[in-house]
Protein backbone atom coordinates (compact mmCIF):
# COMPACT_ATOMS: atom_id res chain seq x y z
CA UNK A 1 0.00 0.00 0.00
CA UNK A 2 1.22 3.50 -0.85
CA UNK A 3 0.16 6.23 1.54
CA UNK A 4 0.12 9.99 1.04
CA UNK A 5 -0.73 12.10 4.10
CA UNK A 6 -1.96 14.89 1.80
CA UNK A 7 -4.37 12.80 -0.26
CA UNK A 8 -5.61 9.85 1.72
CA UNK A 9 -4.48 6.37 0.77
CA UNK A 10 -4.52 3.90 -2.08
CA UNK A 11 -5.03 0.25 -1.29
CA UNK A 12 -3.39 -2.53 -3.24
CA UNK A 13 -6.82 -3.12 -4.83
CA UNK A 14 -6.73 0.29 -6.49
CA UNK A 15 -6.02 0.79 -10.18
CA UNK A 16 -2.41 1.96 -9.90
CA UNK A 17 0.22 -0.41 -8.49
CA UNK A 18 3.97 -0.24 -7.97
CA UNK A 19 6.00 -1.26 -11.02
CA UNK A 20 8.76 -3.84 -11.00
CA UNK A 21 11.78 -3.46 -13.25
CA UNK A 22 13.06 -6.34 -15.35
CA UNK A 23 15.72 -6.98 -12.69
CA UNK A 24 12.94 -7.53 -10.14
CA UNK A 25 13.54 -4.37 -8.13
CA UNK A 26 10.40 -2.35 -7.28
CA UNK A 27 10.04 1.19 -8.58
CA UNK A 28 9.16 3.50 -5.73
CA UNK A 29 6.39 6.02 -6.44
CA UNK A 30 6.54 9.67 -5.58
CA UNK A 31 3.62 11.89 -4.70
CA UNK A 32 3.42 15.23 -6.47
CA UNK A 33 0.63 17.75 -5.96
CA UNK A 34 -2.04 15.26 -4.96
CA UNK A 35 -1.21 12.90 -7.84
CA UNK A 36 0.58 9.58 -7.62
CA UNK A 37 3.35 9.23 -10.21
CA UNK A 38 5.99 6.60 -10.94
CA UNK A 39 9.54 7.92 -10.99
CA UNK A 40 10.58 6.19 -14.21
CA UNK A 41 7.46 7.56 -15.95
CA UNK A 42 7.01 10.90 -14.28
CA UNK A 43 4.53 12.20 -16.84
CA UNK A 44 1.97 9.56 -15.90
CA UNK A 45 -0.27 10.53 -13.00
CA UNK A 46 -3.55 9.17 -11.70
CA UNK A 47 -5.86 11.53 -9.86
CA UNK A 48 -6.53 9.77 -6.56
CA UNK A 49 -9.93 11.42 -6.37
CA UNK A 50 -10.98 8.99 -9.12
CA UNK A 51 -10.00 5.87 -7.18
CA UNK A 52 -13.24 3.89 -6.97
CA UNK A 53 -14.26 1.12 -4.60
CA UNK A 54 -13.17 -2.08 -6.37
CA UNK A 55 -15.05 -5.34 -6.84
CA UNK A 56 -18.51 -4.25 -5.71
CA UNK A 57 -20.36 -5.05 -8.94
CA UNK A 58 -20.80 -8.40 -10.71
CA UNK A 59 -19.29 -9.00 -14.13
CA UNK A 60 -21.86 -8.12 -16.83
CA UNK A 61 -22.34 -10.94 -19.35
CA UNK A 62 -23.74 -9.82 -22.72
CA UNK A 63 -26.87 -11.71 -23.79
CA UNK A 64 -26.93 -14.05 -26.78
CA UNK A 65 -28.49 -12.40 -29.85
CA UNK A 66 -31.79 -13.92 -30.99
CA UNK A 67 -32.86 -14.12 -34.65
CA UNK A 68 -36.08 -12.66 -36.03
CA UNK A 69 -38.58 -14.38 -38.33
CA UNK A 70 -38.26 -11.88 -41.20
CA UNK A 71 -37.04 -8.44 -42.26
CA UNK A 72 -39.12 -5.75 -43.91
CA UNK A 73 -38.18 -5.02 -46.63
CA UNK A 74 -36.50 -8.37 -47.28
CA UNK A 75 -32.76 -8.43 -48.10
CA UNK A 76 -31.74 -7.76 -51.70
CA UNK A 77 -29.84 -10.81 -53.03
CA UNK A 78 -28.33 -8.69 -55.81
CA UNK A 79 -26.47 -6.57 -53.27
CA UNK A 80 -24.41 -9.50 -51.97
CA UNK A 81 -21.78 -11.71 -53.56
CA UNK A 82 -22.80 -15.39 -53.68
CA UNK A 83 -26.01 -14.73 -51.74
CA UNK A 84 -27.83 -17.52 -53.54
CA UNK A 85 -24.95 -19.91 -52.81
CA UNK A 86 -25.27 -19.17 -49.11
CA UNK A 87 -28.84 -18.02 -48.37
CA UNK A 88 -29.20 -16.90 -44.73
CA UNK A 89 -30.58 -19.39 -42.27
CA UNK A 90 -30.90 -16.77 -39.53
CA UNK A 91 -31.88 -13.09 -39.74
CA UNK A 92 -31.12 -10.45 -37.12
CA UNK A 93 -32.41 -6.92 -36.65
CA UNK A 94 -30.15 -4.53 -34.74
CA UNK A 95 -30.83 -0.93 -33.79
CA UNK A 96 -27.79 1.25 -33.11
CA UNK A 97 -28.94 3.66 -30.42
CA UNK A 98 -27.78 6.17 -27.84
CA UNK A 99 -28.40 5.22 -24.22
CA UNK A 100 -27.08 5.55 -20.66
CA UNK A 101 -24.71 3.12 -18.96
CA UNK A 102 -23.25 3.06 -15.45
CA UNK A 103 -19.67 1.82 -15.44
CA UNK A 104 -19.43 1.75 -11.65
CA UNK A 105 -21.93 2.19 -8.81
CA UNK A 106 -20.00 5.24 -7.55
CA UNK A 107 -20.21 7.02 -10.93
CA UNK A 108 -23.18 8.70 -12.59
CA UNK A 109 -24.45 7.13 -15.83
CA UNK A 110 -22.55 7.95 -19.02
CA UNK A 111 -23.95 8.54 -22.49
CA UNK A 112 -22.94 5.64 -24.72
CA UNK A 113 -23.69 4.22 -28.16
CA UNK A 114 -24.60 0.58 -28.53
CA UNK A 115 -26.52 -2.20 -30.22
CA UNK A 116 -30.13 -2.76 -29.16
CA UNK A 117 -29.40 -0.74 -26.04
CA UNK A 118 -26.20 -2.56 -25.02
CA UNK A 119 -22.96 -0.52 -25.22
CA UNK A 120 -21.18 -3.86 -25.50
CA UNK A 121 -23.46 -5.58 -27.98
CA UNK A 122 -25.17 -8.93 -27.80
CA UNK A 123 -23.03 -11.99 -28.56
CA UNK A 124 -23.76 -13.70 -31.88
CA UNK A 125 -23.32 -17.47 -31.93
CA UNK A 126 -23.19 -19.04 -35.39
CA UNK A 127 -22.44 -22.46 -36.83
CA UNK A 128 -20.46 -23.15 -39.97
CA UNK A 129 -22.82 -24.08 -42.76
CA UNK A 130 -25.56 -21.79 -41.40
CA UNK A 131 -25.24 -18.39 -43.12
CA UNK A 132 -26.80 -15.39 -41.40
CA UNK A 133 -27.63 -11.78 -42.17
CA UNK A 134 -27.71 -8.81 -39.80
CA UNK A 135 -29.65 -5.66 -40.65
CA UNK A 136 -28.18 -2.67 -38.84
CA UNK A 137 -30.50 0.33 -38.37
CA UNK A 138 -28.72 3.56 -37.53
CA UNK A 139 -31.03 5.14 -34.94
CA UNK A 140 -28.43 7.50 -33.48
CA UNK A 141 -29.34 11.20 -33.16
CA UNK A 142 -28.28 13.16 -36.21
CA UNK A 143 -26.10 15.44 -34.09
CA UNK A 144 -24.82 12.62 -31.88
CA UNK A 145 -24.86 13.37 -28.18
CA UNK A 146 -24.31 17.07 -28.86
CA UNK A 147 -20.67 17.11 -27.74
CA UNK A 148 -19.02 16.71 -31.13
CA UNK A 149 -17.28 13.59 -29.84
CA UNK A 150 -17.97 10.65 -32.14
CA UNK A 151 -19.66 10.65 -35.54
CA UNK A 152 -23.20 9.21 -35.81
CA UNK A 153 -22.40 7.59 -39.17
CA UNK A 154 -21.42 3.95 -38.83
CA UNK A 155 -20.24 0.86 -40.68
CA UNK A 156 -20.00 -2.44 -38.83
CA UNK A 157 -16.99 -4.72 -39.34
CA UNK A 158 -17.06 -8.37 -38.24
CA UNK A 159 -13.38 -8.51 -37.41
CA UNK A 160 -11.65 -11.67 -38.62
CA UNK A 161 -14.55 -12.97 -40.72
CA UNK A 162 -14.09 -14.39 -44.22
CA UNK A 163 -16.65 -11.98 -45.67
CA UNK A 164 -17.50 -10.40 -49.01
CA UNK A 165 -16.34 -6.79 -49.24
CA UNK A 166 -19.83 -5.24 -49.27
CA UNK A 167 -20.54 -6.87 -45.89
CA UNK A 168 -17.09 -6.33 -44.40
CA UNK A 169 -17.73 -2.96 -42.77
CA UNK A 170 -15.42 -1.15 -45.16
CA UNK A 171 -14.51 2.26 -43.65
CA UNK A 172 -15.98 3.97 -46.72
CA UNK A 173 -19.35 2.21 -46.43
CA UNK A 174 -20.69 4.23 -43.52
CA UNK A 175 -24.39 5.02 -43.43
CA UNK A 176 -26.15 7.94 -41.67
CA UNK A 177 -28.92 8.06 -39.06
CA UNK A 178 -32.29 7.05 -40.44
CA UNK A 179 -30.88 4.41 -42.81
CA UNK A 180 -29.87 0.76 -42.60
CA UNK A 181 -27.29 -1.65 -44.03
CA UNK A 182 -27.41 -5.44 -44.44
CA UNK A 183 -24.30 -7.53 -43.73
CA UNK A 184 -24.43 -11.06 -45.10
CA UNK A 185 -22.15 -13.69 -43.55
CA UNK A 186 -21.75 -16.80 -45.70
CA UNK A 187 -20.34 -18.97 -42.85
CA UNK A 188 -18.09 -20.67 -45.38
CA UNK A 189 -14.56 -21.87 -44.63
CA UNK A 190 -11.85 -20.06 -46.58
CA UNK A 191 -11.06 -22.27 -49.53
CA UNK A 192 -13.57 -24.79 -48.12
CA UNK A 193 -10.70 -25.98 -45.91
CA UNK A 194 -11.45 -27.18 -42.37
CA UNK A 195 -8.02 -25.95 -41.25
CA UNK A 196 -9.28 -22.38 -41.79
CA UNK A 197 -11.94 -22.63 -39.05
CA UNK A 198 -12.49 -19.44 -37.04
CA UNK A 199 -13.72 -19.40 -33.45
CA UNK A 200 -13.62 -16.10 -31.50
CA UNK A 201 -14.46 -12.96 -33.47
CA UNK A 202 -15.70 -9.49 -32.59
CA UNK A 203 -17.60 -6.72 -34.33
CA UNK A 204 -17.20 -2.97 -34.12
CA UNK A 205 -17.83 0.30 -35.89
CA UNK A 206 -15.25 1.15 -38.56
CA UNK A 207 -16.30 4.62 -39.73
CA UNK A 208 -13.36 6.29 -41.52
CA UNK A 209 -11.68 8.93 -39.29
CA UNK A 210 -13.92 8.15 -36.29
CA UNK A 211 -13.35 4.50 -35.39
CA UNK A 212 -11.55 5.33 -32.13
CA UNK A 213 -14.25 7.70 -30.91
CA UNK A 214 -17.22 5.59 -32.00
CA UNK A 215 -15.88 2.37 -30.49
CA UNK A 216 -14.84 4.23 -27.34
CA UNK A 217 -18.51 5.22 -26.90
CA UNK A 218 -19.55 1.56 -27.28
CA UNK A 219 -20.27 -0.14 -30.63
CA UNK A 220 -18.31 -3.34 -29.94
CA UNK A 221 -19.36 -6.93 -29.31
CA UNK A 222 -18.46 -10.62 -29.59
CA UNK A 223 -19.25 -13.20 -32.25
CA UNK A 224 -18.52 -16.89 -31.72
CA UNK A 225 -18.30 -19.44 -34.54
CA UNK A 226 -18.82 -23.14 -33.85
CA UNK A 227 -18.09 -26.18 -35.97
CA UNK A 228 -18.40 -29.92 -35.40
CA UNK A 229 -15.13 -29.98 -33.44
CA UNK A 230 -15.19 -26.75 -31.43
CA UNK A 231 -18.93 -27.24 -31.01
CA UNK A 232 -19.63 -25.22 -27.87
CA UNK A 233 -20.73 -28.38 -26.06
CA UNK A 234 -18.46 -29.87 -23.41
CA UNK A 235 -20.76 -32.93 -23.33
CA UNK A 236 -20.58 -33.50 -27.09
CA UNK A 237 -20.66 -37.26 -27.80
CA UNK A 238 -18.97 -36.78 -31.18
CA UNK A 239 -15.54 -38.41 -30.70
CA UNK A 240 -13.99 -35.67 -32.86
CA UNK A 241 -15.29 -32.85 -30.60
CA UNK A 242 -12.75 -30.92 -28.54
CA UNK A 243 -15.14 -30.46 -25.58
CA UNK A 244 -13.74 -27.19 -24.27
CA UNK A 245 -15.59 -25.59 -21.33
CA UNK A 246 -18.97 -24.42 -22.58
CA UNK A 247 -22.22 -22.74 -21.58
CA UNK A 248 -21.84 -20.66 -18.41
CA UNK A 249 -18.21 -21.80 -18.27
CA UNK A 250 -17.36 -20.15 -21.63
CA UNK A 251 -17.08 -16.44 -20.81
CA UNK A 252 -16.27 -13.51 -23.14
CA UNK A 253 -14.14 -10.80 -21.51
CA UNK A 254 -13.84 -7.45 -23.29
CA UNK A 255 -10.99 -5.24 -22.04
CA UNK A 256 -11.15 -1.47 -22.48
CA UNK A 257 -9.87 1.59 -20.62
CA UNK A 258 -11.91 4.72 -20.01
CA UNK A 259 -11.42 8.24 -18.71
CA UNK A 260 -14.10 10.03 -16.71
CA UNK A 261 -13.82 13.81 -16.89
CA UNK A 262 -15.27 16.15 -14.28
CA UNK A 263 -18.27 18.08 -15.58
CA UNK A 264 -16.40 21.37 -15.39
CA UNK A 265 -13.70 20.05 -17.75
CA UNK A 266 -15.94 20.45 -20.78
CA UNK A 267 -16.37 18.01 -23.64
CA UNK A 268 -13.91 19.90 -25.85
CA UNK A 269 -11.13 18.21 -23.87
CA UNK A 270 -11.82 14.96 -25.72
CA UNK A 271 -10.07 16.18 -28.83
CA UNK A 272 -6.95 16.95 -26.81
CA UNK A 273 -7.10 13.57 -25.07
CA UNK A 274 -7.43 11.70 -28.37
CA UNK A 275 -4.12 13.02 -29.69
CA UNK A 276 -2.27 11.34 -32.52
CA UNK A 277 -0.06 9.18 -30.27
CA UNK A 278 -3.04 7.28 -28.89
CA UNK A 279 -5.35 7.29 -25.89
CA UNK A 280 -5.05 5.83 -22.39
CA UNK A 281 -7.88 5.91 -19.90
CA UNK A 282 -7.31 5.88 -16.16
CA UNK A 283 -9.97 3.24 -15.39
CA UNK A 284 -9.81 -0.33 -16.70
CA UNK A 285 -13.07 -2.05 -17.57
CA UNK A 286 -14.08 -5.65 -18.20
CA UNK A 287 -17.32 -6.00 -20.15
CA UNK A 288 -17.96 -2.26 -19.61
CA UNK A 289 -17.63 -2.50 -15.81
CA UNK A 290 -14.80 -1.07 -13.69
CA UNK A 291 -13.15 -3.84 -11.65
CA UNK A 292 -16.08 -6.28 -11.40
CA UNK A 293 -16.13 -9.58 -9.55
CA UNK A 294 -17.07 -12.98 -10.96
CA UNK A 295 -18.14 -15.99 -8.91
CA UNK A 296 -16.72 -19.23 -10.32
CA UNK A 297 -17.06 -22.94 -9.65
CA UNK A 298 -14.04 -25.09 -8.79
CA UNK A 299 -13.60 -26.36 -12.36
CA UNK A 300 -12.23 -25.32 -15.78
CA UNK A 301 -13.40 -22.14 -17.56
CA UNK A 302 -12.75 -20.86 -21.07
CA UNK A 303 -12.22 -17.10 -21.13
CA UNK A 304 -12.24 -15.33 -24.50
CA UNK A 305 -10.06 -12.25 -24.00
CA UNK A 306 -10.58 -9.32 -26.36
CA UNK A 307 -8.74 -5.98 -26.31
CA UNK A 308 -10.91 -3.29 -27.97
CA UNK A 309 -8.39 -0.49 -27.36
CA UNK A 310 -8.18 2.26 -28.41
CA UNK A 311 -4.43 2.14 -27.57
CA UNK A 312 -3.72 0.17 -24.40
CA UNK A 313 -1.92 -3.18 -24.43
CA UNK A 314 -2.48 -5.87 -21.81
CA UNK A 315 -0.40 -8.73 -20.48
CA UNK A 316 -3.02 -10.85 -18.76
CA UNK A 317 -2.32 -13.33 -15.98
CA UNK A 318 -3.45 -14.42 -12.53
CA UNK A 319 -2.48 -12.60 -9.33
CA UNK A 320 -1.32 -15.92 -7.87
CA UNK A 321 1.30 -16.32 -10.58
CA UNK A 322 -0.24 -19.68 -11.53
CA UNK A 323 -0.02 -20.44 -15.26
CA UNK A 324 -2.83 -20.05 -17.74
CA UNK A 325 -3.41 -22.32 -20.72
CA UNK A 326 -3.55 -20.52 -24.08
CA UNK A 327 -5.69 -22.42 -26.59
CA UNK A 328 -6.37 -19.82 -29.30
CA UNK A 329 -4.70 -16.73 -30.76
CA UNK A 330 -6.83 -14.18 -32.66
CA UNK A 331 -9.73 -16.59 -32.38
CA UNK A 332 -7.89 -19.46 -34.06
CA UNK A 333 -7.20 -22.62 -32.11
CA UNK A 334 -3.49 -23.34 -31.77
CA UNK A 335 -2.27 -26.76 -32.86
CA UNK A 336 -1.32 -27.46 -29.25
CA UNK A 337 -2.16 -25.61 -26.02
CA UNK A 338 0.60 -23.49 -24.50
CA UNK A 339 1.05 -23.03 -20.76
CA UNK A 340 2.20 -19.49 -19.95
CA UNK A 341 2.59 -17.23 -16.89
CA UNK A 342 0.60 -14.58 -18.80
CA UNK A 343 -0.21 -13.55 -22.36
CA UNK A 344 0.06 -10.24 -24.20
CA UNK A 345 -3.16 -9.05 -25.78
CA UNK A 346 -2.47 -6.22 -28.23
CA UNK A 347 -5.18 -3.92 -29.47
CA UNK A 348 -7.81 -5.96 -31.41
CA UNK A 349 -6.16 -9.28 -30.57
CA UNK A 350 -8.13 -12.14 -29.03
CA UNK A 351 -6.62 -14.78 -26.76
CA UNK A 352 -8.68 -17.75 -25.57
CA UNK A 353 -7.38 -19.11 -22.28
CA UNK A 354 -8.42 -21.92 -19.94
CA UNK A 355 -8.18 -21.44 -16.17
CA UNK A 356 -8.72 -24.43 -13.88
CA UNK A 357 -10.22 -23.23 -10.60
CA UNK A 358 -10.25 -26.76 -9.19
CA UNK A 359 -6.71 -25.96 -8.05
CA UNK A 360 -8.20 -23.59 -5.44
CA UNK A 361 -10.29 -24.01 -2.30
CA UNK A 362 -13.90 -22.89 -1.91
CA UNK A 363 -13.73 -19.33 -0.60
CA UNK A 364 -10.45 -18.48 -2.32
CA UNK A 365 -10.19 -15.13 -4.09
CA UNK A 366 -7.79 -14.30 -6.89
CA UNK A 367 -7.55 -11.71 -9.61
CA UNK A 368 -7.10 -11.30 -13.33
CA UNK A 369 -4.28 -8.75 -13.63
CA UNK A 370 -2.59 -6.64 -16.29
CA UNK A 371 1.22 -6.95 -16.16
CA UNK A 372 1.86 -4.41 -18.93
CA UNK A 373 3.40 -1.08 -17.93
CA UNK A 374 2.25 1.64 -20.31
CA UNK A 375 2.32 5.41 -19.80
CA UNK A 376 0.98 6.78 -23.09
CA UNK A 377 -0.66 5.77 -26.35
CA UNK A 378 2.64 4.94 -28.04
CA UNK A 379 2.84 1.46 -26.54
CA UNK A 380 4.20 -0.49 -23.54
CA UNK A 381 7.41 0.58 -21.80
CA UNK A 382 8.82 -2.95 -21.87
CA UNK A 383 8.53 -3.33 -18.09
CA UNK A 384 6.57 -6.42 -17.04
CA UNK A 385 4.90 -6.03 -13.65
CA UNK A 386 5.04 -8.72 -11.01
CA UNK A 387 1.81 -10.71 -10.72
CA UNK A 388 1.36 -9.71 -7.09
CA UNK A 389 1.39 -5.94 -7.69
CA UNK A 390 0.03 -5.65 -11.24
CA UNK A 391 -3.23 -3.68 -11.63
CA UNK A 392 -6.26 -5.87 -11.01
CA UNK A 393 -8.80 -6.13 -13.82
CA UNK A 394 -11.38 -8.29 -12.03
CA UNK A 395 -11.81 -10.55 -9.00
CA UNK A 396 -12.57 -14.27 -9.10
CA UNK A 397 -14.40 -15.75 -6.11
CA UNK A 398 -14.40 -19.56 -5.95
CA UNK A 399 -17.76 -20.23 -4.29
CA UNK A 400 -18.98 -23.71 -5.28
CA UNK A 401 -18.22 -27.13 -6.68
CA UNK A 402 -19.48 -28.26 -10.10
CA UNK A 403 -19.01 -31.27 -12.37
CA UNK A 404 -16.44 -30.80 -15.10
CA UNK A 405 -16.67 -32.97 -18.22
CA UNK A 406 -14.65 -30.43 -20.25
CA UNK A 407 -11.25 -31.13 -21.77
CA UNK A 408 -8.19 -29.36 -23.13
CA UNK A 409 -7.06 -31.57 -26.03
CA UNK A 410 -3.35 -32.02 -26.59
CA UNK A 411 -3.76 -31.45 -30.35
CA UNK A 412 -6.39 -29.72 -32.50
CA UNK A 413 -5.76 -29.18 -36.23
CA UNK A 414 -2.67 -28.94 -38.38
CA UNK A 415 -1.84 -25.54 -39.80
CA UNK A 416 -2.61 -25.12 -43.50
CA UNK A 417 0.88 -24.02 -44.44
CA UNK A 418 1.56 -21.98 -47.57
CA UNK A 419 4.24 -23.41 -49.82
CA UNK A 420 6.92 -21.26 -51.42
CA UNK A 421 5.82 -22.20 -54.95
CA UNK A 422 2.33 -20.79 -54.23
CA UNK A 423 3.66 -17.27 -53.60
CA UNK A 424 3.36 -15.04 -56.67
CA UNK A 425 4.45 -11.69 -55.22
CA UNK A 426 6.13 -10.01 -52.24
CA UNK A 427 4.97 -6.62 -50.98
CA UNK A 428 6.42 -4.35 -48.30
CA UNK A 429 4.33 -2.07 -46.07
CA UNK A 430 6.27 0.57 -44.11
CA UNK A 431 4.51 2.10 -41.09
CA UNK A 432 5.79 5.58 -40.23
CA UNK A 433 4.91 9.06 -38.99
CA UNK A 434 5.51 12.00 -41.30
CA UNK A 435 4.79 15.54 -40.14
CA UNK A 436 2.39 14.33 -37.47
CA UNK A 437 0.42 12.11 -39.87
CA UNK A 438 0.54 8.34 -39.66
CA UNK A 439 1.44 6.81 -43.02
CA UNK A 440 1.85 3.48 -44.77
CA UNK A 441 4.48 3.51 -47.54
CA UNK A 442 4.72 7.27 -47.13
CA UNK A 443 1.04 7.94 -47.83
CA UNK A 444 -1.92 8.90 -45.69
CA UNK A 445 -5.26 7.19 -46.21
CA UNK A 446 -7.14 8.21 -49.33
CA UNK A 447 -10.54 6.49 -49.74
CA UNK A 448 -10.29 6.91 -53.51
CA UNK A 449 -6.87 5.30 -53.89
CA UNK A 450 -6.09 1.58 -54.29
CA UNK A 451 -2.58 0.62 -53.17
CA UNK A 452 -2.48 -3.02 -54.24
CA UNK A 453 -4.37 -5.39 -56.52
CA UNK A 454 -4.13 -9.10 -55.76
CA UNK A 455 -5.46 -12.00 -57.79
CA UNK A 456 -8.09 -14.26 -56.32
CA UNK A 457 -6.75 -17.76 -55.77
CA UNK A 458 -3.11 -16.73 -55.35
CA UNK A 459 -0.78 -16.40 -52.35
CA UNK A 460 1.54 -13.53 -51.48
CA UNK A 461 4.22 -12.64 -48.94
CA UNK A 462 3.82 -9.30 -47.15
CA UNK A 463 6.47 -7.62 -45.04
CA UNK A 464 5.40 -5.16 -42.34
CA UNK A 465 8.09 -2.70 -41.18
CA UNK A 466 7.93 -0.15 -38.39
CA UNK A 467 10.44 2.66 -38.87
CA UNK A 468 9.54 4.32 -35.56
CA UNK A 469 11.58 3.72 -32.42
CA UNK A 470 8.93 4.57 -29.84
CA UNK A 471 5.53 3.56 -31.27
CA UNK A 472 3.83 0.19 -31.58
CA UNK A 473 1.41 -0.64 -34.38
CA UNK A 474 -0.98 -3.62 -34.18
CA UNK A 475 -1.38 -4.25 -37.91
CA UNK A 476 -4.72 -5.68 -39.07
CA UNK A 477 -5.50 -6.95 -42.56
CA UNK A 478 -9.15 -7.58 -43.41
CA UNK A 479 -10.65 -10.69 -45.02
CA UNK A 480 -7.82 -13.26 -45.02
CA UNK A 481 -5.71 -14.39 -42.11
CA UNK A 482 -1.96 -14.53 -42.32
CA UNK A 483 0.72 -16.85 -41.02
CA UNK A 484 3.84 -15.35 -39.47
CA UNK A 485 7.08 -16.61 -41.02
CA UNK A 486 9.64 -14.37 -39.29
CA UNK A 487 9.71 -11.66 -36.62
CA UNK A 488 12.95 -9.69 -36.86
CA UNK A 489 14.54 -12.71 -38.49
CA UNK A 490 13.49 -15.23 -35.83
CA UNK A 491 10.82 -17.91 -36.00
CA UNK A 492 7.59 -17.08 -34.17
CA UNK A 493 7.16 -18.42 -30.64
CA UNK A 494 4.74 -21.29 -30.01
CA UNK A 495 1.91 -18.93 -29.07
CA UNK A 496 2.43 -17.04 -32.38
CA UNK A 497 2.50 -20.10 -34.66
CA UNK A 498 -1.02 -20.06 -35.97
CA UNK A 499 -3.28 -18.03 -38.19
CA UNK A 500 -3.58 -14.39 -37.19
CA UNK A 501 -5.33 -11.24 -38.34
CA UNK A 502 -3.38 -8.82 -36.10
CA UNK A 503 0.41 -8.73 -35.78
CA UNK A 504 1.97 -6.25 -33.37
CA UNK A 505 4.85 -4.24 -34.82
CA UNK A 506 7.06 -3.06 -31.99
CA UNK A 507 9.50 -0.18 -32.44
CA UNK A 508 11.83 -0.97 -35.32
CA UNK A 509 10.22 -4.37 -35.93
CA UNK A 510 9.92 -6.25 -39.20
CA UNK A 511 7.37 -9.06 -39.54
CA UNK A 512 7.14 -11.34 -42.56
CA UNK A 513 3.79 -13.04 -43.23
CA UNK A 514 2.07 -15.05 -45.99
CA UNK A 515 -1.55 -15.04 -47.23
CA UNK A 516 -3.92 -16.76 -49.60
CA UNK A 517 -6.82 -14.83 -51.21
CA UNK A 518 -9.97 -16.89 -51.83
CA UNK A 519 -13.70 -17.02 -52.50
CA UNK A 520 -14.68 -13.30 -52.69
CA UNK A 521 -13.51 -10.14 -54.41
CA UNK A 522 -13.61 -6.41 -53.75
CA UNK A 523 -11.95 -3.73 -51.65
CA UNK A 524 -10.46 -4.31 -48.19
CA UNK A 525 -8.29 -2.22 -45.84
CA UNK A 526 -5.02 -2.76 -44.04
CA UNK A 527 -4.47 -0.48 -41.06
CA UNK A 528 -3.00 0.04 -37.63
CA UNK A 529 -5.53 -1.07 -35.00
CA UNK A 530 -4.38 1.50 -32.50
CA UNK A 531 -7.57 3.14 -33.68
CA UNK A 532 -6.25 6.65 -32.99
CA UNK A 533 -3.45 5.95 -35.49
CA UNK A 534 -6.00 4.51 -37.92
CA UNK A 535 -8.16 7.62 -37.67
CA UNK A 536 -5.13 9.79 -38.32
CA UNK A 537 -4.67 8.12 -41.69
CA UNK A 538 -2.61 4.95 -41.03
CA UNK A 539 -4.74 2.92 -43.40
CA UNK A 540 -4.92 2.00 -47.08
CA UNK A 541 -7.15 -0.02 -49.41
CA UNK A 542 -6.24 -3.06 -51.47
CA UNK A 543 -8.41 -4.99 -53.93
CA UNK A 544 -8.98 -8.64 -54.79
CA UNK A 545 -9.69 -9.20 -58.48
CA UNK A 546 -11.31 -12.35 -59.80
Amino acid sequence: MVEDPRAGSMTSDSFLSISVREDGEPVEPEVVDNFLCLQQTGDFCVDQSMVLTPFIQPLPIPPIAQPVASLDPPPDPNFHQRYNDFPPVNLYEVHIVQSEWQFHPDLPPSTVWGFNGYPMGETYVANYGEPFLIRYYNDLPENGDGTGFGKPEVTIHLHNAHTASESDGNPNNFFPPGTHWDNHYAMVLAGDDERETLNTLWYHDHRADFTSQNTYKGLTGFTIFHDYRDSGNENDENPAAFRYPSGEYDVPLQLADKKFLPEEAGHDMWMDIFNTDGFLGDQLTVNMAIQPYFEVAARKYRFRLLNVGPSRFYNVGLSTGDPIILIANDGNLLQRPVELPSIQVGVAERMDIVVDFSEYEIGDELYLVNRTDQINGKGPTGVILDHAVAPKLMKFIVNRDAPDPSQVPEFTRRLNRIKEEEIVQTREWIFDNENGIWTINGQAFDPNRVDAVVKQGTAERWIFRNTARDWEHPVHVHFEEHQIELINGRRPRREERGRKDVSVLGPGDEIQVVFRFRDFSGSYPIHCHNTVHEDHAMMLLWVIEE
